[in-house]
């Protein structure tokens, strides 16, 4: 293999390598995992509005059912004590009416008391919907805020990895294609790192030394690949 070529190919893994690193920074942004975690607490706070939301309507009927026989209740009241105080009624009449009367107060106290039970509760997840609307829109300002800064970083990102994909494609012509499946081959295996320059009598992939006879033997190879670490070696 000619030395040009392995030269190319270590700037080739040089670019890949920054490109990597370029992606990785991409994806691991201190703002995105603020982001989800605004994202989930919105989510959170949706569902529990949703839930209040369901309550709230149920109390909401059983409220406009209570206050509608509460109603109801009185009008009757009102028109059995009219009848009540007008007279003209026999004495078993009357008796039979101040029965009426006394039972439908009692209803009438028992559906008050129900009714106020229902607004004290209404009144309370009217305060819950409000606290999990507030949640909602204080996540959505979060994630608004942290969309523009991720964003901005990204553009940023992206321009310099379009730069290095050019510089890449600038250099992959000169790289024989067998020597390049073997290297992209190689960089799914060893952590990105396919190539090592042999320095100090050492490989620069894995940095362990090479003997004199395994330096020999790494030679042999076409192109030579490291005794231990079976990457391609630069000499």
């Amino acid at each position: 293999m000619e030395i040009p070529a392995l030269a190319d190919l270590l700037d080739l893994q040089e670019v890949d390598l920054q490109i990597d690193r370029l992606l990785d920074r991409r994806q691991s942004l201190p703002e995105l995992a603020r982001y989800r975690q605004a994202d989930t607490a919105r989510q959170a706070a949706e569902a529990g509005r949703d839930e209040v939301a369901g309550r709230h309507r149920e109390i909401s009927l059983d409220l406009d059912k209570a206050e509608g026989e509460l109603e109801m209740l009185e009008a009757k009241l009102g028109e059995s004590e009219t009848r009540l105080y007008a007279g003209g009624m026999s004495s078993r009449e009357t008796a039979h009416k101040q029965l009426e009367v006394t039972s439908l107060k009692g209803q009438q106290s028992a559906l008050e008391e129900k009714v106020l039970k229902l607004l004290d509760l209404h009144e309370a997840l009217d305060e819950e919907l409000a606290a999990a609307e507030k949640s909602i829109a204080e996540a959505l300002a979060t994630e608004k805020e942290l969309e523009g800064r991720i964003t901005e970083q990204w553009k940023e990102i992206d321009l310099e990895l379009g730069r290095r994909e050019q510089r890449k494609a600038e250099i992959t012509p000169s790289i024989p294609g067998d020597l390049l499946e073997l290297y992209d081959t190689l960089r799914k295996t060893k952590d990105g790192v396919a190539v090592g320059r042999f320095e100090h009598g050492a490989c620069g992939g894995c940095h362990l030394a090479l003997s004199a006879p395994e330096q020999a033997e790494a030679r042999e190879y076409d192109p030579p690949r490291c005794t231990h670490c079976r990457r391609i070696l630069v000499f």
